[in-house]
């Protein structure tokens, strides 16, 4: 198998997407994905696949298939709407205007010099929209384009028919073919730059890939040469020199100096981070002052910034829930708007008394104000916004369904440990039982914890280290309890929780227990900061009306104190892994619940939740697992990415309410001639504004305000 990913031109709706898949089906690809947001189709092609016939079968829908390497393809004359549109109104202006009241071109009432000035538009409009409709035909996957050139086919056979037999003034329509072709290039032209603005805050993230850097080499007297490379040429383990105002090129790790570093590109943080030796920088950043010295840790695909980018991408290639429905619609709009058409057609003629001249532009005006592409770009319209918004202030979202449940969260379920506190521990008190040295206590506590990247494990570790440390036979984690290992001579050691003291007589309230041979050695407090954002959430996910719900595995004591301060409205405390699912699925059988969580034990509670939400700074198994993922330990977006869920879910409703109100307006407006004698003219415009408007509307994401 062959992975295949090509950029296609053309493609302005989930219609055009939708021939395109159906069409590399019928040759049997398999799950193709098509997103006519990004202009991209990948899928995986067997060997003996003829590829050179797909690129054809797809250039004869209409669409321009270009291969990946060319990022940037010279344009050619005509070879996109907004030429199209330009060069067929040199043409179709003249026709238009002597038909205004005021201007007599006594010459334009020739019908071989209409024709002669529609003639250029009709055979530029018909090789784009008529071969692709053609195709589209054959292939039974008729598109939008079967509904515009059938529309301009009849105004100009009607009108060379009346030419031909000597009646040109009476079956004189080729304003209205010349008109119809020229808007709805216009309109795709509109409707391109719209779709194309809705993925502006994507743009912004794919610029800050393509910077220049300043690399550093040495010659054979070891001095430094500093010289300008293209950033996608620097290779891991290059040095790089970064002064203030420049962007960091790649993901790095400082070697030399300090620096104020803006990462809102990234993490959505405007206020800068201070970033010292051996701290890491992220590509994309810019250095707002200071000079460091970096060397490069990742390039190209393994960086934190393309990590974002293929999300951000396979999530606006996700359908969610609510555009099934226009899917389906879209799929069966174009034999729906013919069958209407001829229907207009007969009606008109048969029963009223205008003719079979007006009845027929009547039927032309339902075919080109009739619009497909603005319930197919409803949807992906919101959600390219919605997904933009998020990855340029650090709420990340692995797919669009996870967007679109956001607006159904009823409780919000958090963590203790790193999620509601920092993470940081610092010892705060210790105590060895009798029979037992301070040192050889903390000895054997270093030689368990330093086994473990639980964040207490890690701050008794770091504190305790010592030159010397017990040798184990066997060590291991378990999760929701602690360190257990077992020394040569068969003695088994606990480092854990309240869990791992069994019958043993202790203390309540502290952090960790120290055992040896279910002896207790002593135990160790240690203490975490809440952090200083939390409170401040959890009134603002109480005000929206939101549960909010502790659930940890650590001692009631621990939580409720964390609790009270924060005033979590539920406080469920002293969970194993177990136990956080059972509870989180109970919770959800309640409401959809979301979850917040950064450890190894919240993994399972995250793929439980309605919505899993990982800190960035998390396991990697807990952002596996989870469906949104706040940059920068951005618990303080988490309130943002709630709202954000919302606004884009009623810009979807608004949207399909346009969508599906405009055409069942617009459709019966046409049929019963309601727009005029230049209807089908009237109807192109429209047609061609309708998407317009939806991007507009989706454009509005990006100001609305979400908490």
């Amino acid at each position: 198998m062959e992975k295949v990913q090509w950029k296609v031109d053309g493609m302005s709706c989930t219609n055009c997407a939708l021939s395109i898949h159906k069409y590399l089906q019928s040759n049997g690809i398999v799950e193709p994905k098509v997103s006519f947001m990004e202009g991209e189709v990948q899928f995986e092609m067997p060997t003996e696949t003829n590829k050179e016939k797909l690129i054809k079968g797809i250039q004869n829908l209409g669409y321009k298939v270009r291969g990946q390497e060319e990022a940037t393809p010279k344009k050619k004359f005509l070879d996109n709407n907004r030429d199209r549109a330009f060069f067929c109104f040199l043409f179709a202006a003249p026709l238009v205007a002597h038909m205004l009241p005021g201007i007599h071109w006594h010459f334009m009432m020739n019908p071989y010099v209409q024709l002669a000035f529609t003639l250029p538009v009709f055979l530029i409009g018909m090789s784009y929209f008529g071969r692709s409709a053609w195709y589209s035909i054959t292939k039974g996957i008729p598109n939008m384009n079967v509904l515009v050139a059938i529309g301009a086919l009849a105004s100009f056979g009607y009108s060379l028919y009346g030419t031909i037999i000597g009646q040109g003034t009476s079956f004189a329509y080729y304003e209205t073919t010349a008109t119809i072709i020229t808007l709805v290039f216009f309109g795709n032209y509109l409707e391109d730059a719209s779709v194309q603005s809705t993925q502006r805050a994507l743009k912004d993230l794919v610029k800050a890939q393509k910077v220049m850097a300043n690399m550093i080499v040495f010659d054979e007297n070891h001095k430094e040469i500093i010289f300008n490379v293209e950033s996608n040429t620097l290779k891991v383990g290059d040095i790089v020199l970064i002064n203030a105002g420049e962007t960091i090129p790649m993901d790095s790790k400082i070697l030399w100096g300090e620096a104020s570093v803006n990462e809102s590109i990234v993490t959505g943080e405007s206020v800068p981070v201070f970033r010292k030796m051996h701290d890491l920088l992220l590509g994309g950043s810019t250095i707002d002052n200071g000079t460091v010295k970096a060397y490069i840790t990742a390039v190209g695909d393994d960086t934190v910034l393309a990590n974002i980018l293929k999300m951000v991408k396979a999530a606006q290639g996700e359908k969610p829930p609510v555009q099934i429905l226009a899917d389906k619609i879209s799929a069966i709009f174009v034999p729906l708007v013919l069958s209407i058409a001829v229907l207009t057609l007969l009606g008109n003629y048969f029963f009223t008394t205008i003719g079979f001249g007006q009845s027929m532009l009547r039927a032309i005006a339902v075919l080109v104000i009739s619009c497909p592409c603005a319930m197919g770009l409803a949807t992906p319209a919101a959600i390219a916004v919605g997904l933009g918004r998020g990855a340029r202030n650090g709420v990340l979202f692995k797919n669009a369904k996870s967007l679109e449940t956001f607006k159904d969260i009823k409780q919000v379920v958090f963590d203790k440990t790193g999620t509601l506190t920092t993470g940081h521990f610092d010892l705060a008190n210790f105590k060895v039982q009798e029979g037992l040295s301070e040192e050889n206590f903390k000895m054997i506590a270093y030689s368990l914890e330093k086994y473990s990247n639980h964040p207490i494990a890690k701050c008794i570790s770091a504190h305790w280290k010592t030159t010397e440390a017990l040798k184990w036979q066997k060590i291991e984690e378990v999760k929701g309890m602690g360190i257990k290992a077992i020394d040569k001579e068969g003695n088994i050691y606990w480092a854990g929780s309240f869990k791992t003291l069994g019958t043993t007589k202790a203390e309540d309230g502290h952090n960790v227990y120290i055992q040896k041979n279910d002896q207790l050695l002593g135990w160790i407090d240690v203490n975490d900061q809440i952090r200083l954002e939390a409170k401040e959430i959890i009134d603002t996910l109480h005000k929206q009306g939101v549960h909010t719900v502790l659930l940890s595995g650590d001692r009631k004591e621990k939580c409720a104190q964390v609790g009270k301060a924060l005033g979590i409205q539920e406080i469920i405390a002293e969970q194993s892994p177990a136990d956080k699912l059972e509870k989180l699925d109970a919770l959800t059988k309640i409401s959809p619940t979301a979850m917040v969580g950064d450890g190894i034990n919240d993994a399972p509670a995250l793929a439980k939740a309605t919505i899993g939400i990982s800190l960035s700074n998390a396991s990697h198994i807990a952002i596996q697992s989870a469906q949104v993922i706040l940059m920068n330990q951005g618990l303080k977006n988490l309130p943002m990415a709630l709202g954000l869920g919302r606004r884009t879910y009623e810009t979807i409703k608004e949207n399909l309410i346009w969508a599906f109100s405009y055409n069942i307006i617009a459709i019966p407006v046409a049929a019963l001639g309601l727009l005029g004698s230049w209807g089908p003219t009237y109807g192109a415009l429209i047609m061609g504004l309708s998407d317009v408007i939806l991007a507009i509307n989706s454009l509005r994401l990006f100001k609305k305000k979400l908490v």
